[in-house]
């Protein structure tokens, strides 16, 4: 997933041309497919599930799911917990495959510059965004303007736990000290938190499912050179998770009840400066 994901070619090929091809896929296997191959890169449903319950996510609740990508935790909210979401991501390519998929509403934009009201939404999730922009502390204050005061953000962060050697281009791995300041500088308290690897891998059928879209892709772009850069990176962060120098951790963090005051977005773009939102 992203949000302010610097530029360039390899973050491209994960963000923008990678769902446009998973689309595709999960159009030629069926939809039994589109949540497992969308979640991919992302969390999975004990993580999810975690997530929804540690965030208070029922029927009828508004989720803005910030560098949504391809809309795959979103789309699982919506089934399995009968929430209300709307993605926020800045890549075209993800909009157009979440809206193909799920006809989610997608918002392009990026998690700097939310195109949603200030405390307007009693749930906000940000998975796998945190590592991908420097401007960490902006994307962090972001998540609080928008959410409601007593509302709950909650996050998948990439978090460096030793020496990180070769990391994917255009990650950057905060340490579990820096995520807890990130929150308490943006005014959020930390309400839970917990590492992927102590969660229930993900069933068999999803995983499955997850693989026959990949192995579908790679039988119709694997000569590609953005397949070729994608599977790079993908095989760079395998290695840091491998040998524990990252870890996936889950957080969720609460906004104080008596908090209604908007975080000023000073160096945050301006609205003109967004993209349209699409349905």
């Amino acid at each position: 997933m992203s949000a302010d994901a610097a530029g360039g070619e390899p973050m491209d090929a994960e963000f923008d041309v990678m769902p446009r091809w998973i689309a595709g896929a999960v159009a030629a296997l069926g939809t039994d497919h589109a949540i497992p191959a969308a979640c991919r890169g992302s969390v999975g449903p004990a993580g999810l599930a975690w997530l929804a319950d540690h965030t208070h996510l029922g029927p009828g609740s508004v989720l803005v799911d910030v560098g949504g990508g391809m809309g795959g935790p979103a789309a699982w909210a919506r089934h399995e917990r009968g929430a209300v979401p709307v993605v926020v991501e800045p890549q075209p390519g993800a909009c157009a495959a979440a809206r193909r998929m799920f006809d989610l509403p997608v918002a392009v934009a990026t998690g700097t510059a939310v195109p949603v009201a200030d405390a307007a939404a009693p749930v906000v999730w940000c998975l796998g965004v945190v590592c991908t922009t420097e401007a960490k502390a902006r994307l962090v204050h972001e998540l609080r303007r928008i959410v409601a005061p007593g509302g709950r953000v909650g996050l998948f962060v990439l978090v460096a736990r030793g020496e990180v050697v070769d990391a994917p281009e255009g990650n950057s791995f905060p340490t579990d000290v820096e995520v807890a300041a990130l929150l308490t500088g943006a005014g959020l308290d930390a309400d839970a938190a917990v590492d992927v690897a102590d969660l229930p891998a993900a069933p068999r059928d999803w995983q499955d499912r997850a693989d026959a879209a990949d192995d579908l892709v790679r039988d119709r772009h694997g000569d590609d050179a953005a397949w070729t850069r994608m599977h790079e990176q993908e095989a760079r962060l395998g290695r840091l998770l491998d040998s524990g120098a990252v870890a996936g951790r889950l957080v969720v963090a609460r906004r104080p009840v008596a908090d209604a005051a908007p975080v000023s977005r000073s160096g945050a773009a301006s609205p003109a400066g967004r993209a349209a939102t699409t349905r």
